[in-house]
């Protein structure tokens, strides 16, 4: 059979690889990037698009890969025994996490089935992860809102920290400390998980950020009490992703835009949110025509060490960097497409896709071995 005339593959047709580069204001360096649906390739992409290195890991990603302090990958893989918990479980778990030489080598693996979404490599060598677990009908019948009956089986969020050993170090459970009257699931979203936190972050005095995806807003938790210490309510953020905690105390958020008050069109957002003045949003970037930014799933941002903003809007694997004043001067459209490998995560990702969890760029000092 002969290939088709026109590429039916719509992101692909509008165009992949290297799109856009300023060098003499371009951050460079190196993206590392972990495609859904590559089955376990991670690539490391130059600021010319071209590809320098390239990792294959055993399993696919449950979400992302980092490059760790010491120069190895740290990897977020999709646990092959996952249970299914509900319908999109096998598109968002992980649970398989490994560290791996730039040679390929595995020096660390651990394991834990119950994972999804987020999971953060701190620099004590623990691995902070969210984790989920089924709650009793009496506690699921608390939480309002969803688009499913009260009687829905749900899952409520455990975030644990393990050491190098894997020994369990701290958890904390949404179910003993959130009050799902202030919490409710919006409309929009079913009522499966509970309040479903997908990015995790830590701040310089050791709040532990949760981003709540169904329910909208981050949160702050105190570690020793396990309390709210801070809270950027869906007043601020909609339905958002990765909250990374800045130098000046300020935090970068991906704001996705599904189901945004008062917006016609569905659009995201990066926003620098400083959580000591009333939750004021001190920067931004929205494209010109704001529905041409918009990913409804994922997504991240990163601040480079120039002041550019290396974001990636996750849904169409396109990758980007912007200056302080919102130019971009660097752009790359993910160029591997394929779908997903199991049924189950195609029944709700249809379709041969580019998209990623997270990217994330790095200087050539950070890679002494390429």
């Amino acid at each position: 059979m002969s290939a088709p005339a026109v590429d039916p593959v719509t992101q692909r047709r509008r165009g992949a690889g290297l799109i856009a580069l300023d060098r003499s204001r371009s951050f460079g360096g190196y993206t590392l990037i972990a495609p859904q649906t590559a089955g376990g390739r991670v690539f490391l992409v130059d600021i010319g698009g071209e590809v320098v290195h390239e990792w294959r890991l055993p399993v696919r990603p449950g979400r992302h890969a980092v490059i760790l302090p010491n120069g190895n990958l740290g990897y977020n893989g999709s646990h092959a025994d996952s249970p299914e918990r509900y319908a999109p479980w096998s598109m968002w778990h992980g649970g398989d996490f490994y560290e791996v030489t730039p040679a390929g080598e595995v020096v660390w693996r651990y394991q834990d089935p119950a994972h999804h979404h987020d999971a953060q490599w701190l620099p004590n060598g623990h691995l902070l992860y969210a984790a989920c677990e089924r709650v009793d009908a009496a506690f699921a019948r608390r939480v309002p809102g969803g688009t499913d009956g009260a009687d829905t089986p749900l899952h409520a969020d455990v975030v644990r920290e393990v050491d190098r050993s894997g020994r369990l170090v701290w958890e904390w459970r949404a179910a003993e400390h959130l009050d799902p009257a202030r919490f409710p699931i919006h409309p929009g979203f079913g009522r499966y998980h509970w309040p479903l936190v997908n990015g995790l972050g830590v701040t310089a005095d050791g709040l532990v950020l949760m981003s709540l995806r169904t329910t909208s807003g981050v949160i702050g938790v105190d570690k020793a009490s396990g309390e709210v210490r801070l809270h950027i309510p869906p007043e601020v953020v909609s339905h958002q992703h990765a909250p990374v905690p800045l130098a000046d105390g300020n935090i970068l958020v991906f704001d996705n835009g599904n189901f945004r008050a008062g917006a016609h069109v569905a659009y995201s957002r990066v926003l620098e949110i400083d959580p000591r003045q009333d939750n004021r949003i001190v920067w931004q970037y929205a494209d010109e025509v704001p529905n041409l930014f918009y990913s409804p799933f994922m997504g991240n941002a990163q601040r480079l060490p120039n002041g550019n903003t290396h974001i990636t809007e996750s849904s169409t694997g396109r990758l980007f960097e912007v200056t302080p004043a919102g130019e971009v001067v660097w752009e790359y459209v993910i160029p591997w497409f394929a779908e997903y490998p199991d049924e189950a995560a195609r029944a709700t990702g249809p379709g041969r896709l580019n998209s990623v969890f997270q990217t994330w760029r790095y200087a050539a000092s950070q890679l002494p071995w390429l």
